[in-house]
């Protein structure tokens, strides 16, 4: 084991009152077993979709509704969207956009509006909605009598379980989706004899054709719906194969039914032929009877220990304990009902380890990150068609991927932003005659890029340039330049784009967006409509900032980089208003607006998720941005609730943050599931609440790394386990009564930061693989920094 660092150990003890013990590996130690803080559980099947447990993987999702005699299984295919590749530009748009700026410059909002919607809305406005693919549904003769019923989602191991007694013969049920094998699996056993006797069919809301093959197997083929005008021909094929070897299997029209079973598995695999936004050519039968006939092959235990092994790797990397209230053994419908009796802080720690299995079960192993219902939806016109909407929802759904040690699920957002900078190259030729690419604020599975629904919430052309900024961030936790080369493209492509059709702004000669908006919020005079808001130059800030710093990293483009930096000057600043806010919008606006309380919180995004306004380093415009959240309020939709609990937690201000926990876990806005309720259910708000929890813990920016930055009063004691931080750093923390002891900081590629808790300030070097260990000094007291010297 190698010696300490003298140096180090000197300045911990003698500044800061830390002690410093030996260096090990770089590990993160799992959860021993399941807990409160890693289980949801319930005494009755659902009855609602919103009170059923979600599986997935990436791909394939399931929602379990652990019914007895009844059982229903709904499922979901990531690719299974309606209609087939379009292209909706408006054709009068190139026409129509010198015009529609000449008017707002001209402060003709409404007039702009107007033509906006004419001549730059899509054609036609509304983009393709995600589709359910089917429903597996088991009906159990002679289970109308039972006892002692539980069901359960076991965060730890990714696995749905019911359970029940019928008579003295406990009856088990547990259905996992697997990465690895790209099916579900669904187990059905009972404790004694031969008990399992069911009958199973396949059912589906699309128009299909329903089959059984093989006596074992059930299909059901079908094309995707037409909607708005744009004819459905994506095929899709949804398969399910049933094997009892210790029973008796009769096949029928549509079913198949099992007698006098001990156990049975069911394998189901649904696919279509999405190969990519252009392309539908492939054979979702090919694909499915592959997969079921290879995971058949291996059998259930392979089967689940191969789940296990990928799905730990991933899962395990992060606990977090923040300690067990009186009301933390209770069904979790219960908890979150009496969530406000501030009894039970573990189900925050509940919560934000649900946010990482969801983002584990909804984007990997696919094009497709996580929609707006993650990949769960049971309806076909779901709310705003469950796509995927890029002014904060999308990019909310990625704000844990880092943080919570999930790297590997933001490799579908990735190749969403290469999609859409090609889809969007397009646009920005045929609407702007220019360079590069962009995308407005929404898009579907076939990667439209023009803006959809209206003028009042579509167009805004900053969709990829905050996409970006979700992509740029696993290069800060990571340091890996293969990574840097490939988003480089995307993000030199955007700044082409912002370069050359960048407006000068006759009243003030910044150079601004035109048109735009601050997302979805109207301003005083009758329109959303805009040049320059606030949001605006803040992502410009950050594109152009951080395009220039991957050509100097990547030795390129330096003449481009230079020219990114000199436009980036040329932005409009943050302004404070009147009321002592972060101004929405170049003229002081807020306090005219139609809705002083309305839930985006737009013009904070420098505060969060950016880091351009700090209250160290800019502590004016931080006051500033405090008074605009108290002005727009704390209750909002939940994924609004969600953004509000990482902004007050960038303040410092933990209780505050932890007051904003409660307006989220709440039956208003946490379904029995713990879905987030908008409503209706958006995962945004899922994640979101997960990140701001942990932003809560531990905080990475500007070279330092703060522990503990807005630990709010009612976690006074706790740790975790896995948090990262940007520099390449991981983190295990322990705290009591409000005090660190204990301190791990471990880093896989090596490199120097600063700890920082409350005023004090600690350097810390962590060589490659290695951790540092710092603990309480009982000399000095005081916890684990100590009495300042």
């Amino acid at each position: 084991m190698p010696h300490l660092n003298r140096r180090l150990l000197m300045s911990a003890t003698a500044g800061l009152g830390l002690a410093l013990s030996h260096k090990v590996k770089a590990q993160s130690a799992p959860p021993e077993q399941p807990s409160p803080d890693l289980s949801l559980w319930y005494e009755r099947p659902a009855d609602e979709w919103v009170k059923a447990l979600p599986v997935g993987n990436g791909r394939l999702g399931g929602m379990v509704f652990g019914g007895v005699a009844f059982e229903r299984i709904q499922l979901n295919e990531d690719t299974f969207f309606a209609g087939s590749p379009y292209t909706p530009t408006n054709p009068r748009s190139r026409d129509g956009l010198p015009q529609v700026q000449s008017l707002i410059f001209e402060g003709k909002y409404a007039e702009a509006e107007r033509l906006a919607n004419e001549t730059l809305i899509s054609q036609p406005a509304k983009q393709m909605a995600y589709q359910p693919v089917g429903d597996l549904i088991l009906l159990f003769p002679g289970l109308d009598n039972t006892s002692k019923y539980v069901r359960r989602l076991d965060l730890s191991e990714g696995v749905a379980v019911t359970e029940f007694n019928a008579g003295s013969n406990r009856h088990r049920r547990e259905v996992f989706v697997s990465a690895v094998d790209q099916v579900m699996v669904v187990r059905l056993s009972s404790e004694k004899g031969k008990a399992i006797t069911v009958d199973l069919s396949l059912s589906t809301p699309q128009k299909a054709e329903i089959d059984t093959i093989d006596g074992d197997t059930l299909i059901i083929k079908g094309v995707s719906p037409t909607q708005q005008g744009i004819e459905g021909k994506l095929p899709f094929e949804l398969r399910a194969k049933v094997i009892a070897p210790t029973g008796t299997l009769t096949s029928r029209e549509g079913g198949v039914y099992i007698s006098g079973a001990q156990d049975a598995v069911v394998l189901i695999s649904a696919a279509t032929g999405y190969v990519r936004y252009d392309d539908i050519s492939g054979d979702p039968s090919v694909l499915n009877a592959g997969r079921i006939a290879i995971a058949a092959a291996k059998g259930y235990a392979a089967l689940k220990a191969d789940h296990l092994k990928d799905y730990k790797a991933l899962f395990d990397r992060v606990s977090l304990s923040l300690g067990e209230g009186p009301n933390a053994r209770l069904p979790t419908d219960q908890r979150i009902a009496r969530y406000g009796e501030g009894k039970d802080p573990g189900l925050a720690a509940l919560y934000l380890q649900y946010g990482r299995y969801l983002l584990v079960s909804s984007s990997r192993g696919s094009r497709q990150p996580a929609n707006l219902q993650g990949i769960w939806n049971d309806k076909l016109n779901p709310s705003w068609q469950s796509k995927w909407t890029l002014n904060i929802n999308t990019q909310m759904n990625y704000w844990p991927a880092e943080m919570c040690n999930l790297t590997e699920t933001i490799d579908p957002l990735v190749c969403l932003v290469e999609d859409l900078a090609e889809t969007g190259a397009k646009l920005a030729k045929d609407m702007y005659g220019a360079p590069g690419w962009v995308a407005f604020n929404n898009t579907d599975v076939w990667r439209v890029a023009s803006p959809p629904d209206g003028a009042v919430w579509a167009l805004w052309p900053m969709g990829g340039a905050w996409l970006l900024q979700n992509l740029w961030e696993p290069w800060l936790y990571n340091g890996d330049e293969a990574y840097l080369r490939r988003i480089y493209p995307l993000m030199k492509g955007a700044s082409e784009f912002y370069q050359a059709t960048l407006l000068k702004d006759p009243r003030s000669d910044y150079m601004v967006t035109n048109p735009s908006n601050s997302p979805e919020n109207r301003h005083p005079f009758g329109s959303s409509v805009c040049a320059g808001p606030a949001m605006d130059n803040q992502l410009l800030r950050d594109l152009f900032a951080h395009t220039a710093e991957a050509a100097k990293v990547l030795k390129t483009d330096a003449a481009f980089a230079r020219a990114c930096l000199a436009m980036r000057s040329k932005l409009p600043p943050e302004k404070i208003g009147k009321a002592g806010q972060l101004q929405e919008w170049q003229e002081d606006w807020d306090m005219q607006a139609p809705d002083i309380h309305h839930r985006h919180v737009s013009h904070l995004y420098a505060l969060h998720p950016s880091d351009q306004i700090t209250v160290e380093d800019t502590p004016e415009l931080a006051q500033a941005a405090r008074k605009s959240l108290e002005i727009r309020g704390d209750d909002a939709t939940g994924w609004g609730i969600g953004w509000r609990i990482n902004l007050w937690a960038r303040l410092k201000d933990g209780d505050h943050a932890h007051d904003v926990i409660k307006l989220l876990l709440h039956p208003r806005r946490s379904y029995p599931n713990l879905f987030d309720a908008h409503p209706p259910f958006q995962i945004d708000g899922n994640f979101g609440g997960a990140a701001g929890i942990a932003e809560m813990l531990i905080q990475s920016h500007r070279g330092r790394i703060e522990l503990l930055p807005a630990l709010p009063s009612v976690w006074p004691t706790g740790a975790f386990k896995g948090l990262k931080a940007r520099g390449g750093f991981e983190l295990d923390i322990e705290w009591q009564d409000r005090r660190l002891t204990q301190v791990v900081v471990r880093s896989a590629r090596g490199g120097k930061t600063q700890l920082r808790w409350g005023d004090r300030l600690l350097p810390v070097t962590v060589k490659s693989g290695q951790s540092v260990i710092l603990q309480a000094d009982p000399v000095k007291g005081g916890g684990l920094f100590g009495p300042r010297t």
